[in-house]
């Protein structure tokens, strides 16, 4: 450990950021993450004088205290989901209903927060994978401890006696808790979207395509891009559908036409992600919402539009996706 306040300071925040990715997939929301950050930042300065070297690094003495922080902060939460886990999907694109409070949902997260800025290529694959909001909804259906056990497993390729020492335990109950944490996401999670970023040519002329459909408002060309199984959610609304002739009639819908709207690309839980904006009075465009999407091979097999963005903009720079927007 450091042996100054001030490389006591700059070691804890060097792990800002992969805390925060650690926090997101345990919470499912980058607020609830930051906070818990935060927390373990306060708890490790708090306690620096009593870190032990001999008992870890002071890497798993933070994911030591980050995991606790976690866990405190999810004794009695409700589960958050996605619109899919939350009832059928809808006949018809009327009655979209209430919004759902944000605890409901997982929410996107910017990539820049999430994801560690010296991890190689090959980690950035398992990295984006497990950011994914279909793959932080599965995580959501395990019990927390079972949760952290497969994040610091599988996502963060930690080894059995590592992780029973952070959670002080037997490598029995780890291997046991981890068994338990694949068979329940073999169960609820979908298939990997692949490939997964950066995309080949194949994928971004996919997105190409997406965008300019959209802009244009050509509903016919942007459903030819949809799989025949392709889901739209709208968060915070509990409403979604399922099947390309579905989301067309949706997208035809006078009520919910996004005539005049534009595109602009962000990088979003390790997947394709834009801002949705439209002109303003002043002419200037504006982010109103923001859309993920899932691709597999040659298809948009998942389009999920989170309506609510005024918390989401200072995440990942109100300024910057303004000025992106106007300047198009």
């Amino acid at each position: 450990m450091p042996q100054t306040s001030t490389g006591d300071t700059a070691g804890f925040e060097s792990m800002r950021g992969e805390l925060t990715g650690y926090c997101y997939r345990m919470l499912g929301s980058p607020f609830e993450a930051e906070d818990a950050v935060q927390e373990t930042m306060i708890r490790a300065w708090r306690a620096r004088d009593r870190y032990d070297e001999r008992r870890g690094s002071p890497r798993t003495w933070l994911y030591a205290i980050a995991t606790n922080v976690c866990l405190d902060m999810l004794r009695g939460a409700r589960r958050r989901a996605l619109a899919m886990d939350l009832g059928p999907a809808a006949e018809a694109a009327t009655g979209l209903g209430a919004a759902a409070p944000e605890h409901t949902w997982v929410l996107p997260a910017p990539d820049s927060r999430l994801l560690p800025a010296d991890a190689s290529p090959e980690q950035l694959v398992v990295q984006r994978e497990t950011l994914r909001l279909a793959f932080v909804a599965a995580l959501a259906h395990l019990p927390p401890r079972q949760r952290a056990v497969l994040i610091l497993r599988d996502v963060l390729c930690w080894r059995a006696p590592e992780v029973a020492a952070l959670l002080g335990c037997g490598v029995a109950a780890v291997t046991s808790a981890l068994q338990r944490a694949r068979a329940t996401l073999r169960a609820v999670a979908p298939a990997p979207s692949q490939p997964l970023l950066p995309l080949d040519d194949t994928q971004r002329t996919l997105l190409a395509g997406y965008c300019a459909a959209f802009e244009r408002h050509d509903v016919d060309a942007l459903v030819a891009l949809l799989h025949t199984d392709a889901t739209m959610s709208m968060p915070p609304l509990r409403w979604w559908l399922r099947g390309r002739d579905r989301i067309r009639a949706a997208l035809l819908d006078p009520a919910g036409s996004c005539a005049g709207a534009r595109l602009v690309p962000t990088a979003a839980n390790g997947q394709p992600a834009f801002w949705q904006t439209r002109p303003a009075l002043d002419g200037h465009h504006t982010p109103f919402a923001l859309v993920l999407l899932d691709v597999a091979g040659d298809r948009v097999t998942g389009i999920t539009t989170f309506l609510d963005v005024r918390r989401l903009l200072p995440l990942f720079g109100a300024a910057t996706v303004a000025g992106a927007a106007s300047t198009r």
